[in-house]
């Protein structure tokens, strides 16, 4: 074998050291070369995602510390901040079979005791109930809604299958004060009032952080509600219902439906009623009876009639008279529920109440001209208002014939909801414009412009006729002293499959304050009310109804800024002259 030479290997090696840095420089650079595209690449790819930016606004971020730390529905709130839908940490009774045995062998209580120390605990627990499901071996819930508290003594019983879940929960702080506005939350989702309708802003991770105010006021609310109350059982009424409307911007300021349920206690026991709300899960008592029941409100809509006629020059002469006998039309006799004398004027048939002459001039303004005024006050469509539930008027349809526009002028032949009314009223005092009603907080500033039902002119003077029934007539008992309060009564047979139940009433009163310079329609109703010692024996809105809001007023106009004033009252010195004295 030939031999390489000393000197030959000497110098071959740093030629190949050199070779070898050579050709890793080379690598070095071409991976750099081939990177160098990406680079730039990554490069206008940020730069045109930054333009962007400033031209389509950043994208959605994920949520701050701060939005993780938010509970996962948004507070609901009065119009002054006061809470009345909030989140709270409560915990869960989980029945957890898998931790009864150990080993084969049950754990330190049977079924029966640990249902006998959850009843010492919880008394309103049926303990049979609660041992036969603990015996049953099923995993479930024992129990929601438990206090710090409650869960402590819980664990101390030392039942390892009791567990003790943390969880949100709903709370409502004032129970069930206005639950027919609010609704409920079940399983994260809202129902009912406006937490269905706010469900989406209340669960937007943007938003929830910002308390949603309704235009409810919570002081004017339980105030409604007490008198509505303490006037339902006074009579034994079947149930009351009432709302406290601005008449500038058609905010709620209350709404009351009794009886009312309590949504921080909405069990599957309470889930009865029609298949669309067992559907709904809808407790009882969750039936709103200002939105959506309709009624035949009666006399209450003597006013709207005769604001038209006058609206309309039919009437222009308000001490010209008209027969006040019985009216024979269709084969029908109409008439007064006492004899108010032969003639009455248009201020004594309001005050009076009087059927027979509200039906003539009705007839003398016609049938098309008081549905037109009825529609344009939105009493042939469902109620304006954000509520879910929303009843349809019964309407007389599109003709009206002589018998049914004389009925009608007097309340009888349509239904319509109490929220309805209450927006008609507002519309007969504010100056003319009718406007939706709504739950929502109105700025200054920013109420719907509305639509012009009355004139100005028909307005001021149905101020003055409102004011006078509640001065001389069927409302005197609503008559706060220096609340000026105007209105008028309602009392409707109810209607059945075999004609009208004489013995079953709707008693109403609808009323607005001060009249001068109205802010404020309140309307009062009651289902069925019985004559009674509170009531001296009398069934009609006039010894009911109307009282109810003469007590309501006087408490909930200081919370309004409506302070009492007797050197103030809305002057009626033209009319005065024209009502005789001697009518019953």
């Amino acid at each position: 074998m030939a031999s390489i030479p000393i000197d030959s290997m000497v110098a071959a090696g740093p030629l190949r050291v050199a070779n070898k840095r050579l050709e890793s420089l080379l690598v070095a650079r071409m991976r750099a070369l081939l990177l160098m595209p990406a680079f730039g690449l990554i490069a206008v790819v940020a730069l045109l995602r930054i333009a962007s930016f400033g031209v389509l606004g950043a994208p959605d971020t994920p949520m701050s510390m701060e939005q993780r730390l938010l509970p996962p529905r948004g507070e609901i709130t009065d119009r002054n901040g006061l809470p009345l839908a909030r989140n709270y940490d409560a915990f869960a009774l989980w029945f957890n079979p898998a931790a009864m045995k150990d080993g084969g062998s049950p754990l330190v209580h049977t079924p029966a005791e640990v249902a006998a120390k959850l009843a010492a605990i919880f008394p309103e627990l049926d303990r049979a109930d609660v041992a036969e499901r603990l015996a049953s071996g099923k995993a479930q819930y024992l129990r929601r809604r438990l206090l710090p508290e409650e869960a402590n003594q819980v664990f101390e019983i030392g039942e390892p299958a009791l567990e003790l879940p943390a969880e949100k929960e709903r709370f409502y702080p004032q129970g069930s004060m206005a639950a027919h506005v609010l609704g409920y939350v079940k399983d994260g989702k809202g129902y009912l009032g406006m937490e269905a309708v706010l469900d989406d802003r209340l669960t937007d991770e943007r938003l929830r952080g910002q308390p949603s105010a309704i235009s409810l006021d919570l002081r004017v609310q339980g105030a409604l509600e007490d008198e509505l109350r303490k006037g339902m059982l006074s009579v034994n009424a079947r149930g009351a219902a009432g709302v406290v409307l601005d008449v500038d911007t058609g905010e709620v300021v209350a709404l009351a439906s009794l009886p009312a349920f309590d949504p921080n206690d909405v069990k599957p026991t309470d889930l009865i009623g029609t298949k669309e709300q067992r559907r709904l899960k809808q407790p009882s008592n969750s039936f709103n009876s200002v939105t959506y029941q309709v009624y035949e409100l009666g006399s209450t809509f003597k006013p709207i009639t005769i604001a038209s006629a006058i609206d309309a020059g039919v009437v222009r002469d308000l001490g010209v008279r008209y027969d006040a006998k019985p009216v024979k039309v269709a084969g029908r006799t109409l008439a007064d529920s006492h004899s108010l004398g032969d003639t009455l004027n248009v201020p004594e048939a309001l005050i009076h109440s009087s059927n027979t002459v509200t039906a003539r001039v009705a007839d003398k303004l016609g049938g098309d001209k008081l549905r037109d005024t009825m529609r344009s006050l939105g009493l042939d469509e469902r109620p304006y208002i954000e509520l879910p539930a929303r009843g349809q008027p019964l309407w007389p349809g599109e003709h009206w014939s002589r018998i049914t526009t004389m009925t009608v002028s007097y309340g009888h032949g349509i239904a319509v909801t109490p929220l309805h009314l209450a927006s008609a009223y507002a519309a007969l005092v504010n100056g003319g414009i009718w406007r939706p009603a709504t739950l929502l907080k109105v700025e200054p500033g920013t109420e719907v412009k509305g639509r012009r039902v009355f004139k100005e002119d028909t307005s001021a003077r149905m101020r003055q006729l409102l004011r006078m029934v509640a001065v001389y007539g069927t409302g005197r008992s609503a008559d706060a002293p220096g609340y000026r309060v105007g209105g008028k009564t309602g009392s409707a047979e109810k209607p059945s499959a075999h004609g009208y139940r004489k013995k079953s009433l709707v008693s109403t009163f609808a009323a607005a304050f001060p009249m001068d310079d109205p802010r404020y329609v309140v309307i009062a109703m009651l289902d069925e009310p019985q004559g009674t010692t509170a009531s001296s024996y009398q069934r009609t809105a006039a010894w009911n109804a109307a009282p109810i809001v003469g007590k309501l007023i006087p408490r909930i106009g200081p919370m309004l800024d409506v302070r009492p004033d007797l050197s103030r009252d809305v002057d009626i010195s033209d009319l005065r002259p024209l009502i005789r004295s001697d009518i019953e």
